[in-house]
């Protein structure tokens, strides 16, 4: 009896990896980003937590969103971004008797990305370029992106320079 418990166990647990590969393999993304060198990077500093969940935290969200951005290339476009700097809006401050520091969102302190890509269609480069953003007026611009979300001067700024870049090709697909 134990031995056809252990049996149907197994054979659970293979059916059920299975399926968690072939979900996998659907998703397949169009977008691959290379964070390049980011403990050099100008401000990727936290307020309250670690500095390598922080930075790492900024980099998951950061790669998701070029993900959601690339999911409305054309199928068969391949884009991959290497990034080799970040500035993030704001400074981080220290607070005295708290013990904890504060990031202060002030119009000075800019947002700045710079980072160099390529578009690729069957393995051949269409587009690519050296790009630098910065975002002057972060503050005034109204946008799509959630208020709550760390990132969402650097979402925004994001998403103006791929709309405006990228306009040609999501157009004819």
């Amino acid at each position: 009896m134990r031995v056809l418990a252990k049996l149907l166990l197994l054979s659970s647990a293979a059916a059920f990896s299975l399926g968690t590969v072939a979900d996998e393999s659907e998703s397949v993304s169009n977008v691959e980003v290379t964070w390049e060198d980011p403990k050099s990077y100008s401000d990727i500093r936290p307020s309250n937590e670690s500095r390598v969940r922080f930075r790492n935290r900024v980099m998951r969200d950061l790669g998701e969103y070029f993900e959601e951005l690339a999911a409305t290339l054309p199928e068969g476009q391949q884009l991959s971004i290497t990034v080799t700097n970040l500035d993030l809006a704001g400074q981080v401050w220290p607070t005295f008797g708290s013990g904890m520091d504060v990031r202060i969102i002030r119009e000075i302190d800019i947002p700045r990305m710079t980072f160099s890509y390529s578009l690729s269609e069957n393995n051949q480069v269409i587009k690519s370029a050296e790009v630098s953003l910065k975002d002057m007026a972060f503050m005034n611009r109204g946008g799509t992106i959630h208020t709550n979300d760390l990132l969402r001067y650097e979402k925004v700024m994001l998403k103006r320079w791929f709309d405006e870049e990228f306009s040609d090709t999501v157009a004819k697909s």
